[in-house]
């Protein structure tokens, strides 16, 4: 046991620091939980199991200001390493690591990661459902499902794992290194956490880090992706210079279509090069195009992914709220062939929405705008198009179905984070989609 009677701390008492924490318990560590949040302010639940397997935990202003001897830190990756918590380790030298290079370390399974600005969700999902189709056990984890740490714990027999990997992930690795590595495209997000769009970059970068010639890269073509000493298979829905391109309505490889689009039940130019990523890496697990081409037409997408709730009135209410950045926005409005009334806004995420200013015009009819950033959005798109501020979702979308005229698309793709105003993007999606079926006919 690598860990066993080693003092052991884990940053942060979420879903991942619970797993990091009952990981290193198990392989014989003594453990302590520190969480900034007050003890009442966390999961009841999550905190008795950790301490039914006898792992401490130590919350609030205790936590912050912990002086206890550990020989390792473990950091959640929802924790942003400059927070009061991390820099009471870090001031004091103590080795720290994410959550991801832990499971990692514990792992004996290979790993296919993706990572991108948008669509690592689809895609590793995709990825899979076709390869378990194909007879390679593997498991969605990572940044969805279950997290790495916990996979790692359970030991259960899997070919290989499919892990979805965010910058808050990567910036702490050291020795991860997957077999398999997606890049699916990069656009300016998370300013609130990181000083510059090129220290997200740089932390996105990292999935390329530790692989060799031995390892698989696989790449958005129109991206500049400098360094990567993996062999590299490129796809693109915009150049041909491509391995994977478009062509007359299919996704072709070298001259060769390999996937007809009006097959699969996936729309828009954003779907059509998560599929060819996720092509791209069944062949590089040794897979053929018929046996891959079956479960990929029989992929449903997730809620909250440009997900049509109903039409009223002549009007399609179209749920968006996966958009937590201005390029997801840009795609579900290019995706649009109606004209779009379009509800956004959210968390201040450190950018404007200057951006988007010539697509709203050429797509938007009007805007009604939420959250902490509508007075921004409304100046970074004054004289595109006419706005309103509404004080909730609920009005926002009594609004929306006030303005809409028949033949219209009401579009909700926020374009930034909601934890201004809820839990997550699932629970604003759940929302918009409740108080659209409550509409009138």
């Amino acid at each position: 046991m690598r860990y066993k009677n080693q003092n052991i701390a884990v940053l942060g008492a979420g879903l991942s620091g619970t797993s990091a924490a009952l990981l290193l318990k198990s392989e014989g560590a003594h453990v302590t939980v520190l969480d900034s949040a007050e003890e009442k302010n966390l999961l009841k639940s999550t905190i008795d199991n950790l301490r039914a397997q006898a792992v401490r935990v130590i919350c609030g202003a205790a936590a912050d200001g912990d002086s206890s001897a550990y020989q390792m830190a473990v950091l959640s990756p929802g924790l942003d390493p400059a927070c009061r918590l991390a820099r009471n380790f870090s001031s004091r030298q103590i080795d720290m690591i994410g959550e991801l290079e832990l499971g990692w370390q514990s792992c004996e399974t290979p790993v296919l990661a993706v990572t991108g600005t948008n669509g690592k969700t689809t895609t590793t999902e995709l990825l899979a459902q076709m390869l378990n189709v194909c007879g390679q056990r593997t498991i969605a984890c990572g940044n969805i499902g279950k997290p790495l740490s916990e996979v790692a714990r359970e030991k259960r027999p899997f070919d290989v794992l499919t892990l979805e990997v965010s910058s808050f992930q990567l910036e702490a690795i050291r020795s991860f290194r997957p077999s398999i590595s997606l890049w699916l495209n990069f656009a300016p997000d998370h300013l609130d956490r990181y000083r510059s769009v090129a220290d997200y970059r740089a932390a996105k970068l990292r999935i390329f880090e530790n692989q060799t010639a031995a390892d698989v890269a696989v790449v958005n073509a129109i991206e500049k992706v400098p360094g990567i000493r993996a062999r590299t298979i490129t796809f693109s829905a915009y150049v041909d210079q491509a391995d994977f391109r478009l062509s007359e309505g299919a996704i072709v490889y070298r001259n060769e279509a390999v996937l007809r689009l009006s097959d699969t039940k996936l729309r828009g130019l954003h779907n059509i090069e998560n599929l060819m990523a996720t092509l791209a890496a069944g062949m590089a697990r040794g897979l053929s195009f018929r046996e891959m081409v079956p479960p990929l037409c029989a992929y449903e997408p997730r809620p909250h992914r440009c997900e049509f709730v109903r039409e009223v009135g002549g009007v399609g209410y179209v749920n968006d709220s996966k958009a937590t950045n201005l390029d997801a926005t840009e795609k579900a409005l290019r995706a649009q062939s109606k004209p779009v009334v379009l509800i956004a806004g959210g968390k201040d995420k450190g950018f404007t929405f200057d951006p988007l200013r010539v697509l709203v015009k050429e797509k938007v009819r009007s805007t009604i705008l939420i959250g902490e950033m509508a007075e921004s959005i409304r100046r970074s798109w004054n004289g595109m198009v006419t706005s309103e501020i509404a004080n909730s979702l609920a009005d926002a979308v009594e609004r929306a179905h006030a303005i809409a005229k028949p033949g219209e698309v009401v579009l909700f793709s926020p374009g930034t984070s909601s934890f201004d105003m809820f839990k997550s993007y699932a629970d604003r999606g759940d929302q918009f989609r409740a108080l659209v079926r409550a509409l009138p006919k």
